[in-house]
């Protein structure tokens, strides 16, 4: 018998498309052997559903849920195979639920929302769509003093910005913003150090191959590096609708700024 290990059970839900705990059961069940768990999870949970669950699904929607007062929100990627499945009204349907969930009981682990009803849907969802089906990533957003501003390009791109100060007029120009350039931080000094580093490294070595002298080569290490962290940094970065404008500048004349910002674009990464 093969030990239950945490990557037996996620290979398995890798393979299936299966929750956790299911894929679990099956596992012991089955005493860990994967391909007689396959066969019970393809009796139990539907033949069509466990057979398509092996391909990649990098298309879907995104979608987000914000709350009257502003003070709370919620936001998913749900995947699927093709933009055509993407559109149809039972996919749409089913994000529309899963997002629902989420902003109600604020849970973001996966495996517990869909043990709490919605991989039962999902298998349905798979049976009439012909696709497999996922739920990727789901994240909630709070705050006490602050406002919450959402915008949604297409379905493909959602970002929520939390906003002190100003009003929605100004945070949902800073949410579109966002989903045109995707910054990778606030402030330039919120950039991970091992990112960097790691442009730091890169840049050495470009500058000492043309063959200048160290100082030189400092300098211009230096310059890039100052301009990498601005065109990643949300402040930093021109606005949009208007180039001539910085958006630290448009914040600051509105005595506003940025607490965070959260931005899912559908397949990114995968």
């Amino acid at each position: 018998m093969a030990a239950i290990t945490a990557s037996l059970v996620k290979d398995l839900r890798d393979r299936t498309g299966i929750g956790m705990m299911d894929c679990k059961k099956a596992l012991q069940e089955s005493e860990g052997d994967i391909d007689d768990a396959i066969a019970l999870l393809r009796k139990n949970s539907g033949l069509k559903a466990a057979k398509k669950a092996g391909r990649t699904a990098t298309d879907g929607l995104v979608k987000v849920m914000v709350s009257d007062d502003r003070q709370s929100a919620a936001m998913v990627e749900v995947n699927c195979e093709t933009d055509f499945a993407a559109r149809h009204e039972d996919f749409s349907n089913f994000v529309e639920t899963v997002t629902a969930q989420v902003f109600a009981s604020q849970e973001t682990d996966i495996d517990k929302l869909l043990a709490a009803g919605l991989e039962k849907e999902r298998q349905v969802l798979v049976q009439k769509i012909g696709e497999n089906t996922s739920i990727r990533r789901v994240e909630t957003v709070t705050t006490d003093s602050g406002q919450i501003a959402e915008y949604v390009h297409n379905g493909k791109i959602a970002v929520l910005v939390v906003l002190q100060g100003g009003d929605q007029v100004l945070g949902k120009d800073i949410a579109m913003h966002i989903a045109a350039t995707n910054p990778m931080v606030v402030n330039p000094e919120d950039a991970p150090e091992e990112t960097v580093a790691r442009e730091r490294e890169i840049y050495v070595a470009q500058a000492e191959a043309s063959g200048k002298p160290p100082e030189i080569v400092a300098k211009m290490v230096e310059g890039r590096i100052r301009k990498y962290l601005s065109e990643i940094s949300l402040l930093d970065q021109p606005f949009v609708k208007d180039p001539d404008q910085k958006i630290g500048a448009l914040l600051k004349a509105a005595d506003s700024s940025i607490a965070s910002f959260m931005r899912f674009e559908v397949g990114e990464g995968l």
